[in-house]
């Protein structure tokens, strides 16, 4: 298949194109630079130069394939709310495109989409629209086109890293250092699923080629890594000090993570891996965070 991939210069993106090329998939990549798109020639995609804040360009590039993997997303968390509606819009706009066709789209949400109202870990048969990340407009705008007889499947990504990023921690790195301390809230006993990248970009390729419609798969290897254990491994890396605080404390030491500090996020994998046959094989949340080089910006850089 020739598939259209949006956020094809990004972190997952980037490792997503050679699990395509290696599945015999063609890729056009989405950029919105000359930069990005001398990156995609070198990685074997062709271009579509678009942007998020134009709809109608992603809309034209799912027309011209017969696949859509939609991996963007505006990742500036201080306008979070106004980039998950932004998000919506641009999944409308691929629907429109894809409407009336049997072309899939794999859409890109999070794993605590899928917590139990009663909590517990994320499962892939649960939608929870009164969970409190805004990243359910992602889930929703999906089930309006599903609604549409269109083929969405959803792939549910947890804290996604290797030695250089790793999800919502890579800015908590950030805001370690501008408060001076690693923080954890209470006893730190929240949790937060993990997954190595590289397992991620195979998972989006195995939901292209064995997925179902409407189907939900959850991205997560390790079910959840403790608010403690992560503050401990960023303290030793960064040369930080590591502190309990209470609910008081939490806007000083987080900033605008303040709503994700107490948040458990955790989630299973039993019925992706059964029915995908995914098999990961990347390393673990802590292992990459004691590997990192907390010296280099690219730690403290969301793309």
């Amino acid at each position: 298949m020739r598939v259209f991939l949006t956020g094809a210069t990004g972190f997952i993106g980037s490792h997503i194109i050679p699990e395509l090329l290696n599945a015999g998939h063609d890729v056009l990549g989405l950029t919105r630079s000359e930069g990005g798109a001398r990156q995609l020639k070198a990685a074997g995609a062709a271009v579509h130069f678009g942007d998020l804040d134009q709809p109608e360009t992603l809309a034209d590039g799912a027309a011209a394939t017969d696949a859509v993997i939609h991996c963007a997303f505006d990742h500036n968390f201080e306008n979070f709310f106004e980039n998950t509606r932004k998000d919506e819009r641009n999944i409308a706009a691929i629907g429109e495109a894809l409407e009336g066709t049997r072309k899939p789209i794999l859409i890109t949400s999070g794993v605590g989409i899928g917590t139990p109202l009663n909590g517990g870990p994320a499962t892939e048969d649960v939608l929870n629209p009164h969970y409190v990340n805004p990243r359910i407009a992602t889930e929703l705008a999906g089930a309006a086109l599903i609604a549409r007889r269109i083929d969405v499947r959803t792939i549910r990504l947890p804290q996604v890293h290797n030695r250089v990023k790793a999800g919502l921690i890579t800015p908590l790195i950030a805001e370690a250092r501008r408060a001076g301390a690693v923080a954890y809230l209470g006893e730190g006993q929240s949790r937060w699923a993990a997954a190595h990248v590289s397992d991620v970009a195979n998972l989006y390729v195995l939901a292209l080629d064995k997925g179902e419609p409407g189907a939900r798969y959850n991205a997560a290897v390790e079910e959840g890594v403790t608010a403690r254990a992560i503050a401990e491994a960023i303290g030793k890396g960064a040369g930080l000090p590591v502190r309990s605080i209470n609910a008081d404390e939490v806007e000083h030491y987080f900033g605008w993570m303040a709503p994700f500090a107490g948040l458990d996020m955790m989630g299973t994998n039993a019925w992706t891996r059964e029915r995908l046959g995914w098999n990961p094989t990347g390393t673990d949340l802590l292992s990459d965070l004691a590997a990192m080089d907390y010296s280099a910006p690219s730690a403290d850089a969301l793309s």
